[in-house]
This record gives structure tokens, C-alpha cells and sequence, in this order.
């Protein structure tokens, strides 16, 4: 039985990361941490999340705790201290936050050679295989397409466009020997002149409590494929990271992505 810890635990994503701990057979709630000033502090966990008491209260520290795995959702300098304390003692990391830099990004790879870290944009298993079929499309289509991202959150969310929308361009113009810090175009507006066929576009949508969405528009003259995942539970990422901690809490020193626990990864 894997071990989890859970920062946030009080927050949107970290109650349904409590109730997906709950509900696995293969993973166990010991430790769950919120900020110092969350009003949620002592209280159990489970009864924040909505679900039956789980017999951890909800904490400030992280010291002397005993896990196996954190499971972190939070704020890139959090994530970066956790980073740092799962290093000193030796414990393993899922970590799903998003808004990390290049910098904070180069950290977790290079803690991969002494602990396991597991990062992902999006730990659901639809969008991991999203992430693969649009490798096919775009291999498949080559130049002969106009290519779009859109993505829709919800008005909470603080970064544009989403980490998944992102890593779904980055995929794309991998697949088609393209850079996509040279070929992104953020929005448009005014006189933009005809579109470049080399580009790809990304459109983001803030609105209400829209958990998350993204469509990958191939538009060619005559016909266009569409390639989309909509969630509508925050749930399914929960699922997914706790799925992911059992998954890394077997797993020696290395960076993993959500493909390797599908097994998606290229060969």
C-alpha cells in the first residue's frame, strides 16, 4: 500500500486527490498539508473533502510525517520547496502544478537523478492518449493542414494558455520538426494578414466552472479533424495522479511523465 502525502489538501484539487485516495485500493492517506494561515488547519481531511472521516488532520508542517509519495497541485515555489525537502529525505513526488517554468522544470529533471518525480501537465488518461493521437495526426499530416489549439478553464485559473494546451503544441510541432517557441501565435487580433500555414495558433478561454477542455483543429481545404477531451470532474486528474504515486512509489531515481505510467512512451 503506497503512501500518499497531499499539499493543498483543502483546495479544489486537493479534495478530490483525498477522496481518490479513499477510494483506491492501492493507496493510503497519511499526511495532508495546507499553508499556515488556511482555516482548515486540524481539521480531518476527509470531512473537508466531503467524504468520511480518514483520520489525518490537515497540517501545516511536513516534518516527521511519514509517506512514500507527495502528491503536489499547488504553486510553483511551493512545489519547488517540496522539491527540495523530498531530496533531504529521500521520498518520492508526483507533481502536477501548473504555471512551471523552464527553471523549475530543469529542477525536477535533475532530482530525478535521486529520487522518482512524476510530472505532468494533465494527469488524466484521456488526454494521455489525446497526447498520442495527435502525434499520429500531425506525422500524418504533415504541412498539408492548418493547425489550432483551443482550451477552455475555469475563471479561477491563473495561467494562459493551459500547461496541457502547451504540451499538446510541443507534441505537435515535435512531430513535425518544428520549434514551438518559434511557431506559437498567442491570439489574434487586428490586421494579421493571411495566416502562416507553419504556425500554430492557441486560443484561451476563462469562464465560470469550466473544469477543463481542449480541442486540436487539422483544418486543410475541403476537410478538417477535430481531436478533443473535455472533463467534467476534477476527479479524473485526481484518479489519474494517485494511479501515477502508486505507479512512481515502485519506480528507481528518474523523471517520469504520464506516458510512462500508461505506457505510452515511444519506443
Amino acid at each position: 500500500m503506497t503512501r500518499i502525502a497531499i499539499t493543498g489538501a483543502a483546495g479544489r484539487m486537493g479534495r478530490n486527490l483525498v477522496m481518490a485516495c479513499a477510494e483506491s485500493e492501492h493507496a493510503t492517506l497519511t499526511h495532508a498539508l495546507e499553508r499556515a494561515d488556511s482555516p482548515f488547519i486540524g481539521n480531518d481531511a476527509g470531512v473537508v473533502a466531503g467524504i468520511d472521516a480518514q483520520n489525518v488532520l490537515i497540517t501545516d508542517t511536513i516534518d516527521g510525517t511519514q509517506f512514500d509519495v507527495l502528491i503536489d497541485f499547488t504553486h510553483p515555489t511551493v512545489t519547488t520547496k517540496y522539491i527540495d525537502y523530498c531530496l533531504k529525505h529521500d521520498r518520492k513526488m508526483v507533481i502536477g502544478t501548473t504555471g512551471c517554468d523552464e527553471e523549475l522544470e530543469q529542477k525536477m529533471e535533475k532530482s530525478g537523478e535521486s529520487i522518482a518525480i512524476m510530472y505532468a501537465h494533465n494527469m488524466s488518461v484521456g488526454v494521455n492518449l489525446c497526447l498520442k493521437l495527435l502525434q499520429t495526426a500531425a506525422k500524418a499530416l504533415g504541412d498539408s493542414v492548418d493547425i489550432e489549439i483551443i482550451e477552455a478553464h475555469h475563471r479561477h485559473k491563473v495561467d494562459a494558455p493551459s500547461g496541457t494546451a502547451v504540451k499538446m503544441g510541443r507534441v505537435i510541432a515535435e512531430s513535425l520538426g518544428r520549434d514551438l517557441d518559434e511557431c506559437a501565435v498567442y491570439g489574434r487580433e487586428g490586421q494579421t494578414g493571411a495566416r502562416d500555414r507553419k504556425t500554430i495558433g492557441f486560443e484561451s478561454i476563462r469562464a465560470g466552472d469550466i473544469v477543463g477542455e481542449h480541442t486540436v483543429l487539422f483544418a486543410a481545404e475541403g476537410e478538417r479533424i477535430e481531436i478533443t477531451h473535455k472533463a467534467s470532474s476534477r476527479m479524473t486528474f485526481a484518479n489519474g495522479a494517485v494511479r501515477a504515486g502508486c505507479w512512481v512509489d515502485h519506480k528507481p531515481p528518474g523523471f517520469y511523465s504520464m506516458s510512462d505510467v500508461l505506457e505510452l512512451s515511444s519506443e
